[in-house]
């Protein structure tokens, strides 16, 4: 194991305050980098066993927020999910170490007590800082800060050969490799240790919720929302085509007095999307930005605020048990144990239901977003949708980038720097070969409007359209080559969904509804995962107030 990368990243040679995340002193930080070298040493030999037989494994994580079907057990496997620890954080440098596999709620409980988070904040608490690094991660702020890993600084990493380096920026520190794992699924090594950027935190986002008519006005508001130096956040939902939302926040540490704070953590609170909708119900015509409805929501439950109901998709939960339980405040706080993204994803997972289940976030060119809404309008009848404004990353890379229809042969850096990603989650048929179908139609569609898809969801291209779309391969092996990761699965082997191997096939007392929602409700009660939302710390309690 090469130790030289440890002096780095070690909180020891950082000569600046260095805190625990519980408050405790450098000495405790100290232990904590001991304990993760002799872990990430034993992962080290682990992953030079393989390549000394120039063996393929896949990484265990423990955890996942991918909606893809799960891979055979008889794949070997590297697990690192004992790297799951917020190791330190410099109050002076605004950084934190972070392991792989620290959920966001964990990071943000273990910055926010210093005042400092993290820039971009992935709107589910079980998605985790190695997932926003080694697959695409946006969110509301990322229109100003980019993707997760524009946040991240540096990263340790396990080579395919099992050594031990640190990659960043840098041009001592291999860039082309740290720029090139960022969305690659993991392939060109395991993310060990990240170096994250951290910014002030206010307590408060004053939150404004402006109504729109139609989905040509939703698409130039977000626009008009970004251009606005005052929006630290700028995201939108779509009920229909003529009911928009466009959500835009600033952070604060003022609020008046009379004004209560709303929150979205509690099993009585309502979920996020269906108060913008009462929010702005009664509009129907645009406001000017001084009467728009207005909250102030604390910062934590600002970023978590789609955690309650996973967006809008644990409605979808209901409809499968439609005439057993109903659609209600009552039924929502009952079951509210059920209704975190972690346990549906859980559920999800457990009953095969992802089989039927269309769950897509396509980027697209600001001027064919409405195109895309009025196909999806008549050809799947999803709604609400989620719109959110994105930097796009420059290419090569695995994020998602647009290319305008009217610009195909523009040059980079002639592009529109911004892109706007349409979040599309809904029933989609029930029949496999149709869900297949009506997949691959919607992965067309992207293509031909110049768009491109997350990859984290199923995903169906053949190899053929799969590498011309991230600028052909050649950029990509010459760095498996270079770092020796050419023995291990490709970005594609890892995402491609085969139809005809598909490994979602149903047992057959799944099929009789409604076995497999049970099974999947049993799933989540199994893993108790409802006891991490019970205990959040980031939960607002008004103390600080």
């Amino acid at each position: 194991m090469n130790s030289n990368h440890l002096t780095t990243l070690s909180p020891s040679n950082l000569n600046q305050p260095v805190v625990s995340p519980k408050g405790d002193d450098e000495t405790m930080a100290g232990n904590n980098m001991s304990s993760h070298s002799a872990t990430v040493g034993r992962i080290a030999s682990q992953v030079r066993g393989f390549f000394q037989k120039r063996e393929p494994y896949r990484i265990f994580h423990g955890s996942t927020n991918s909606t893809r079907p799960a891979r055979s057990s008889t794949t070997k496997h590297v697990d690192i999910s004992a790297l799951k620890n917020v190791l330190s954080v410099d109050t002076t440098r605004k950084i934190a170490l972070v392991e792989p596999n620290v959920p966001m709620d964990k990071l943000v409980e273990a910055t926010l007590p210093h005042g400092l988070v993290p820039p971009v904040v992935m709107e589910f608490p079980g998605i985790t800082a190695g997932g926003g690094y080694a697959g695409t991660a946006g969110e509301s702020s990322s229109f100003r800060h980019g993707f997760f890993d524009d946040t991240v600084n540096r990263v340790e990493m396990v080579l395919a050969d099992g050594e031990v380096v640190s990659v960043s920026r840098e041009e001592s520190e291999k860039p082309d490799l740290f720029k090139g794992a960022a969305g690659a699924v993991g392939t060109l090594g395991v993310a060990t240790l990240l170096e994250v950027q951290l910014m002030e935190a206010k307590k408060f986002v004053k939150t404004r919720y402006r109504r729109t008519n139609s989905v040509a006005e939703a698409v130039a508001a977000v626009r008009e929302e970004t251009a606005r130096p005052e929006n630290d956040y700028v995201d939108g939902i779509l009920f229909s085509k003529d009911h928009g939302v466009i959500i835009t926040g600033q952070l604060t540490d003022e609020k008046p007095g009379d004004v209560k704070p709303q929150t979205f953590s509690g099993a009585w609170d309502p979920w996020f999307y269906l108060h913008c909708k009462e929010k702005t119900a009664a509009s129907t015509a645009v406001t000017t930005t001084s009467t728009v409805p207005t909250d102030y929501i604390p910062l934590a439950e600002y970023f978590f605020r789609y955690d309650r109901g996973g967006f809008w998709v644990g409605n979808a939960a209901f409809q499968y048990f439609k005439g057993i339980v109903p659609f209600n405040r009552f039924t929502r706080w009952f079951l509210d144990d059920f209704l975190h993204t972690r346990m549906l994803y859980r559920a999800l997972h457990a009953s095969g239901e992802s089989a039927k289940f269309v769950v897509q976030d396509i980027a697209f060119p600001f001027e064919t977003a409405e195109q895309f809404v009025d196909y999806t309008a008549e050809h799947t009848g999803i709604w609400p949708l989620w719109l959110c404004p994105l930097k796009r990353s420059p290419r090569p890379t695995f994020h998602p980038y647009t290319t305008s229809p009217s610009s195909a042969a523009a040059k980079e850096g002639e592009e529109d720097p911004l892109m706007l990603n349409i979040g599309l989650w809904g029933w989609g048929p029930s029949s496999l070969p149709k869900f297949i179908a009506k997949n691959r139609e919607i992965e067309n569609k992207t293509r031909e409007l110049g768009g491109m898809k997350w990859l984290y969801a199923h995903t169906y291209y053949q190899q053929n359209e799969f590498w011309p779309m991230y600028g052909g391969r050649e950029w990509y092996d010459a760095l498996r080559k270079k770092y020796k990761a050419d023995h291990l699965p490709s970005v594609w082997d890892k995402v491609h969904v085969d139809p005809v191997k598909k490994e979602e096939k149903q047992a057959g007392w799944k099929k009789i509804w409604p076995m497999a929602g049970l099974y999947g409700v049993y799933s989540g009660i199994k893993s108790k995962d409802y006891f991490l939302h019970r205990k959040a710390e980031w939960k607002w309690t008004g103390k600080d107030e």
